[in-house]
């Protein structure tokens, strides 16, 4: 077993997670190794922005049942146990992963240190062993990247290891198919076999995250991106895959913190990440110009096609995937926030992808609404953002992540409830779905429209407007907003079937209704007086 790189002085994968008799093993190689490796492999090809481009394999996006929790003393009580945590055993997981070390004597294999969280108060330190260089660049661009000389000291506390080329046999393995993903919280390690898809190893640690930061430093972890004001103003925008997150949350006027994970602790909001990930389904430089231009070297596009005969991405082009993705490190948007750290928040957004033309393109929310639609997570899932999801598909997603959340939804929605009154902050809930019809009648609301709203309400520009009650669902909708349509504003006005509009509308309130019944006896008063209310 030879090793090449630099390797700290403790560092050793025998006696840290039991990996030995392998092939060469190559540490913290630079972005260009890792490209020059995996097109030596035949696993990927140079586009012509300089960027590489891979295809994830069978799995192009997460499996959520395919993702397990380990089930021990530490975590009997405390994990949030069901369809999200699936229970996995001790033994399970020592077995499953004895036969993963079987697979990997012999093979190449490449390790990243790196660390997640911008606040040095929090700073987790993650060691990433895969079987692919690209899988390693992913780490590179997703995670924190320490410097050579703390490479030297770095002692990992948690491990992942990722092996897409090992296939768990689920009679033996007691695993639901051949892909998994399991987290065990004793031993600080996750697993990855039987999937290329890079996002298992972000939300791993994410869900890491959403455990330890909560219920062991009473740190809000939560499922964000961030930006930051040139007068130090802090905005927070939740949101699932496909609702404009990344998007939205890249302003030029503003320097980005994070676009998809972050922590609020006393004071500062910060950064888990030191990359982005984003999808590039129609991705053009008009609309998206910051993310467009960040794919050069060092980035990774996932599942992409091309144009015939050519090197250059076509973005459109949707035949592997809708979810096509590209990872990059944060320094390759230019007016980044150094470090990926934010004081307290003054404006949050909830976005969602509302696929009935139901909602507001944007509504202001009272502490109580606040409540109700972050344990809510209301949005559409976006084809091809999970495995078998081919069409949009309504949904309801506690805390906006409730797939990376392993402690009960209360926890987070209370801390942030209580962030919230002791910081006065706005909440704006933004429709970034349809208007005018639902999904395949209306049109999907302007990108255009939906920055103005969100710009004017971190200006202050909607605080002296007048407003409107939804009658449903008791959101406030303001008249006015500077740089667009007031008739868009309502989106009542925008069809031409009212009647209609009012039976969607009631129809959505009871899917809300319905779906919180299995948090009434969690929420108080002010919470449940939130809820939508169906027209008779």
């Amino acid at each position: 077993m030879n090793e090449f790189g630099k390797r700290g002085k403790n560092a050793n994968l025998k006696d840290s997670i039991g990996l030995e008799n392998l092939g060469n093993v190559f540490w913290n190689l630079t972005p260009a190794e890792l490209v020059e490796d995996t097109i030596l492999n035949g696993q990927g090809v140079l586009t012509d922005t300089g960027a590489l481009a891979i295809e994830t394999g069978k799995f192009t996006g997460r499996s959520p049942k395919d993702r397990f929790v380990v089930c021990d003393e530490n975590t009997e009580n405390t994990v949030w146990w069901g369809d999200i945590n699936i229970k996995f055993s001790p033994e399970k997981f020592d077995a499953l992963y004895n036969r993963m070390k079987s697979y990997l004597i012999g093979k190449d294999m490449y390790v990243r240190d790196a660390y997640a969280c911008a606040d040095d108060n929090h700073r987790l330190n993650i060691r990433v062993t895969t079987e692919f260089p690209w899988s390693n660049m992913f780490a590179y661009n997703m995670f924190l990247r320490p410097t050579d000389e703390e490479v030297q000291e770095f002692d990992a506390e948690w491990n992942i290891v990722c092996a897409p080329g090992f296939l768990a046999d689920p009679e033996i393995d007691g695993t639901r198919q051949s892909n998994f993903a399991v987290i065990n919280f004793t031993k600080k390690m996750i697993i990855i076999g039987g999937t290329g898809y890079t996002g298992e190893i972000k939300k791993g640690i994410f869900s890491v995250l959403n455990y330890v930061l909560p219920h062991e430093k009473d740190v809000l972890s939560m499922h964000c991106s961030a930006n930051i004001g040139k007068d130090g103003d802090t905005a927070v925008f939740f949101g699932l895959s496909g609702t404009g997150k990344t998007t939205l949350s890249s302003d030029p006027n503003r320097r980005l913190i994070g676009d998809d994970e972050h922590g609020w602790a006393d004071g500062t909001v910060f950064n888990f990440e030191g990359g982005c990930y984003a999808k590039t389904i129609d991705l053009s430089a008009e609309k998206e110009p910051q993310i467009y231009d960040a794919i050069k070297f060092g980035a990774i596009l996932e599942n992409i096609g091309f144009v015939d005969g050519t090197s250059t991405p076509d973005y459109t082009d949707d035949s592997i995937t809708q979810n096509t993705r590209v990872s990059y490190p944060i320094h390759h948007i230019d007016n980044i926030a150094t470090p990926s750290v934010g004081t307290t928040p003054k404006n949050i957004f909830f976005l969602t992808c509302d696929a009935f033309g139901v909602l507001p393109p944007i509504s202001k929310l009272d502490s109580g609404q606040a409540m109700y639609h972050f344990i809510s997570g209301y949005t559409a899932k976006v084809a091809g953002t999970e495995a078998g999801i081919t069409e949009p598909q309504t949904a309801f997603s506690a805390c906006f992540g409730a797939p990376f959340l392993p402690l009960h939804p209360t926890k987070y929605a209370e801390m942030l409830g209580k962030k919230m009154n002791e910081n006065n902050v706005k909440v704006w809930l933004i429709n970034t779905g349809w208007s005018g019809g639902a999904y395949g009648t209306g049109e999907r609301l302007s990108l255009k429209y939906t920055r103005a709203m969100i710009t004017s309400a971190l200006e202050g520009k909607l605080d002296n407007v007048e407003y409107t009650k939804h009658e449903i669902f008791g959101l406030e909708m303001p008249n006015t907003c500077e740089n667009v349509p007031a008739e868009i504003l309502n989106p009542k006005n925008t069809w031409e079937d009212k009647a209609g509009y009012d039976a969607k509308a009631s129809e959505l309130a009871d899917a809300f209704v319905n779906n919180f019944k299995k948090f009434e006896e969690h929420a108080n008063e002010e919470i449940l007086a939130a809820a939508p209310k169906a027209l008779v």
